[in-house]
């Protein structure tokens, strides 16, 4: 399996799992990423970080860290 963090501009991937413990993985599902999201990665800044998705409707923007907890197919 790929991570978020992997994945290219312009792709649809959807969330298989979420590594990561107590309170970082809190704030990832707040977000609206959890199993079974489909994300859109929309834009990458120049250098990387952060990366810009649409999940659930609205654009959030994720830095790489916390993309490389999100596992996607």
């Amino acid at each position: 399996m790929q991570t978020l963090k992997e994945v290219g501009t312009g792709s649809r991937v959807t969330v298989v799992k979420l590594h990561g413990d107590g309170a970082i993985k809190r704030r990832i599902m707040d977000m609206g990423i959890t199993k079974g999201t489909e994300l859109y990665i929309r834009k990458v800044a120049p250098l990387g970080d952060p990366i810009e998705l649409t999940v659930r409707g609205y654009e959030l923007s994720l830095r790489k860290a916390d993309a490389a907890m999100i596992e996607v197919q």
